[in-house]
């Protein structure tokens, strides 16, 4: 897992969400780690559709970075999916 992360290091952020490894965005990068590391897969993919996107406040944000071509079939981890995860458990020190 170190390794990977590793050589991941100083990739840029992904600011639209793509489910590449060109650039990565925080949740992407901890839910690709453990998966091509372990093979599990901490958090529900889910797509870009499935979030509440009602907000004006998101859906001016989604139309300033994607003008009218909102990606809303991409496949994308939210941190929640992630903390939410059965696989996972918190450990108090």
């Amino acid at each position: 897992m170190q390794k990977m992360a590793q050589a991941w290091e100083g990739k840029d952020y992904d600011m639209a969400f793509e489910w590449t490894d060109d650039k990565m965005y925080c949740s992407e990068l901890i839910w690709k780690l453990y998966n091509r590391t372990t093979g599990l897969r901490i958090g529900q993919l889910e797509q870009l559709k499935d979030f509440d996107l009602s907000s004006e406040i998101v859906r001016n944000k989604l139309t300033e970075q994607y003008r009218n071509h909102i990606p809303l079939n991409d496949t994308v981890i939210s941190p929640a999916a992630i903390f939410n995860s059965k696989l996972l458990e918190t450990v108090q020190m």
